[in-house]
């Protein structure tokens, strides 16, 4: 189903091309939606002792400390690759952020965690 609203929404889309481009305007995103700076590296990385693959195409609906219907993105769970779809900072509690499975799995961690250097020219939890 997130396809199908993927494809549908796609012809209104802002797409990028190329590995700098792209890395300078997912930190725009994210500074837009209030969500820590280094979320997106768009690079395999270890976050909190898991693996993090992101695809070359990644797609989500976003809002403020929120992204739904993710695509492209994966972390290791108990040595098995999941698929997060949705991303999301606590409503009460900006200090925490959640990531959720298709199947439900939910994980939260502080969102200190995610930071940039940058991060401090961008408060998340305004």
């Amino acid at each position: 189903m997130a396809s199908q609203a993927i494809e549908v929404n796609r012809e209104g889309a802002e797409v990028y091309h190329g590995a700098a481009l792209c890395a300078e305007k997912a930190v725009e995103l994210l500074a837009e939606t209030n969500m820590p700076l280094g979320l997106l590296p768009l690079a395999d990385i270890v976050e909190i002792g898991r693996l993090v693959s992101h695809a070359t195409e990644v797609t989500a609906f976003v809002e403020d400390r929120k992204m739904k219907r993710i695509t492209g993105v994966k972390s290791t769970e108990l040595l098995i690759w999941v698929t997060v779809s949705y991303m999301y900072i606590d409503k009460n509690d900006h200090s925490k952020i959640s990531f959720k499975t298709p199947t439900g799995l939910r994980r939260t961690f502080p969102v200190s965690a995610y930071g940039k250097e940058d991060d401090n020219k961008h408060d998340v939890a305004k």
